[in-house]
């Protein structure tokens, strides 16, 4: 076995602290049966709270000696009963006890132990292996690698209320993402579990409780059979709003309220019912106060950051609750400062949360503001808001970064906030030193926020241009990350609008011909509609567009040929046409068009398409070619009368859409003026 002590230490001193433990191992190799029995219960009553002495054995090889008395079908129930015990006490230590155990495979053997007969030995087992499934060092695939394991448990649950507590509790360790998700509800687990939510016993409820919790964590199937099964009579989400209730520990109000918050975010509960209005979030909100323990605010805070997320109507219900605005301002004030706290181990308790504070009241801020303006305008002017989400985007902890650009991608929905404090605090200032080197998750969120600094409106994008920012968007469109692709291309779609020549000219640099190319044959139809949308800006006012033509005509008509020849929706064929009635408007770019008869044909039969939408765009590029105040109309006018064009709006000026109708009489007044 690996010595698990921290620090290497001198042989005679090792030799020392191990020497007065190991008569207790000496002893689990006797002869006699009685006095091995003998020896375990003098090492378990030796071990409790001494996690230098459970150090001490494991280094002098208790462990596989005591798993395998556990395993040999000649040791009495009651000698094994005792190992199992002594292992999960064993287990109770440090991270490093717990690695040494499934070192010697003690999962295996556990699970084993199961198939005894004997309640009181299955209950030390499963009570060990609970111990050792809620450490973090322990991985959870390994409760799933033997098919049998879960229904064996399943059958166990009816046994003692030991068993139904402690396989609850391995259960909901255990279930991380939906494939566990599929196999505990596969195995039954919903109707299993469901009765143990009206056990007399407190523990059995509670563990029930984090079980369905987990279960329905974003899984609609699973949210949607727990709505209708029922326990003496009564549903399930009456049961859970009954848990919700005051009176109740504060653990059963905040877990029964994940489980509706979940069900409700799945569909299975509207979001309008009244034990989501009335129950869920006013419990929720009631654990944000002040007079809640820390770690019992930020999991209130994440939940109804969670609830509220995609629900306008309960967004505007929280922020009016108990002040909750006002009240997560709070959250930024740990650790208190120094001088008032005279007790170590709070300091030490405030600093450990203090990271989860923020990134919680950053979350709940950014589901609160994601649609109202007021909201965004009360969250904005809350104490040193602005500086708060700053300094977050700073932050050592990647999760409070994360949840601070959310914060900020929420409020810079705001046009009132995007040219005010926005501007004030020079948020792009730390958006960008964030973009330059980030996880991707981050940077997804954060190119998102940078989409909307970009806007016309907005001041911030200036600065945000002279910073280099089209070289970085540039970067992100090559990325294998599909959200970043399209941030990057929408970003420079919003740079592009109404933008001065340079800026097209650099933007058209930054990307080249084959990452153009790239993005238009991309298999996304959003990267696809966005990169429409960046050719149709930079394609806009005649200098701009017969400038951008002269150096990229020929691979943008290719590009816009390839488009209108593939197979692509209604939406990205009008876009591609639009684009093409911009060109139409250049001076000289018009006769790229005029020269390539290919387009010519194409545009001609989107005016008789099917669908008006492409009528009226294939029409906007032909009104373009012959208007009348402009050189060399006659000889267009002529090749398109050739071509039969003049004969197809004559049939457009009697269509019913009167769009179409208005559009193809405009066309013809050119032929006749």
């Amino acid at each position: 076995m690996a010595c698990v002590l921290e620090a290497p230490l001198r042989m005679s001193v090792l030799s020392e602290v191990t020497a007065s433990s190991r008569h207790y191992v000496d002893r689990l190799f006797d002869l006699d049966p009685q006095k091995v029995l003998q020896g375990v219960i003098d090492m378990k009553n030796a071990v409790i709270g001494n996690n230098k002495q459970k150090a001490n054995l494991i280094v002098l090889g208790a462990v596989p000696r005591l798993l395998y008395l556990l395993q040999q079908e000649t040791s009495s129930t009651e000698l094994r009963t005792e190992c199992a015990v002594v292992l999960g006490s064993l287990a109770m230590g440090t991270e490093n006890n717990v690695k040494s155990l499934l070192d010697c495979h003690i999962i295996p053997a556990l699970l084993q132990g199961l198939l005894s007969p004997d309640l009181k030995f299955i209950e030390a087992c499963l009570r060990c292996l609970r111990t050792i499934f809620i450490s973090p060092v322990t991985p959870e695939d390994l409760l799933y690698t033997d098919a049998t394991v879960i229904s064996h448990l399943m059958a166990l649950l009816s046994r003692s209320r030991y068993t139904q507590e402690y396989i609850c509790q391995i259960f909901s360790h255990c279930c991380k993402g939906p494939d566990h998700q599929t196999i505990l509800f596969n195995h039954g687990a919903v109707q299993n579990i469901a009765h143990l939510l009206v056990s007399t016993s407190y523990k059995v409820r509670m563990q029930a409780l984090k079980c369905f919790s987990v279960l329905a964590f974003e899984n609609p199937q699973v949210s949607m059979t727990l709505v209708n099964v029922s326990v003496d009579g009564e549903l399930l989400p009456q049961i859970f709003v009954k848990m919700l209730q005051r009176d109740k520990p504060i653990e059963m109000q905040l877990t029964s309220a994940k489980c509706l918050t979940s069900m409700c975010r799945a569909g299975a509960i509207r979001t309008d019912d009244p034990c989501i209005v009335l129950k869920t979030l006013p419990c929720l909100v009631r654990m944000c106060s002040k007079d809640r323990l820390l770690e019992e605010r930020v999991e209130g805070a994440e939940t109804l950051a969670y609830l509220i997320e995609t629900d306008m109507e309960l967004q505007r219900m929280a922020s009016i609750t108990d002040h909750l605005i006002v009240m997560l301002a709070d959250y930024f004030k740990y650790p208190s400062s120094v001088s008032a706290i005279t007790d170590i181990k709070r300091l030490d308790h405030d600093l450990k949360h203090a990271h989860e504070l923020r990134q919680a009241a950053f979350k709940l801020y950014a589901s609160l503001g994601a649609n109202d303006e007021d909201i965004r305008k009360k969250i904005i002017e809350t104490e040193n808001m602005m500086d708060r989400i700053v300094n977050g985007l700073s932050e050592s902890s990647i999760k409070v970064r994360l949840a601070a650009v959310r914060c900020l991608h929420s409020l810079s929905r705001s046009v009132q906030q995007l040219r005010t404090s926005f501007q004030d605090h020079a948020v792009w200032k730390p958006l960008m030193k964030v973009l330059q080197n980030a996880p991707n998750e981050i940077l997804v969120v954060a190119s998102s926020t940078l989409c909307n600094l970009l806007l016309e409106f907005s001041p911030s994008k200036e600065p945000i241009l002279e910073s280099g920012a089209i070289e970085l968007l540039c970067s992100l469109t090559q990325s294998e990350n599909l959200a970043l692709r399209v941030n990057g291309i929408w970003a420079l779609m919003n740079m592009a609008f109404q933008a001065e020549q340079k800026i097209k000219s650099d933007i058209l640099r930054g990307l080249s011909t084959e990452q153009l190319f790239q993005l238009l044959s991309d298999s996304d139809v959003n990267v696809l509609m966005k990169t429409l949308g960046l050719l149709r800006n930079l394609l806009s006012t005649r200098p701009h567009i017969d400038h951008i033509m002269s150096t990229h005509g020929k691979q943008i008509m290719q590009a816009v040929t390839l488009i209108l020849e593939g197979e692509h929706n209604i939406e990205v064929k009008e876009q591609t046409l639009c684009i093409l009635a911009n060109i139409a408007d250049g001076t000289t770019a018009k006769e790229l068009i005029m020269t390539n008869d290919d387009i010519l044909q194409k545009i001609k039969y989107y005016m008789s398409h099917s669908n008006a939408k492409l009528q009226l765009a294939a029409m906007f590029c032909i009104s373009n070619l012959i208007w009348n105040e402009e050189e060399g109309s006659q000889e267009r006018q002529d090749k398109l009368r050739d071509m039969g064009v003049v004969d197809i709006l004559h049939k457009l000026s009697q269509s019913s859409d009167p769009n179409l109708c208005d559009k193809a009489k405009t066309a013809l007044q050119q032929y006749l003026a």
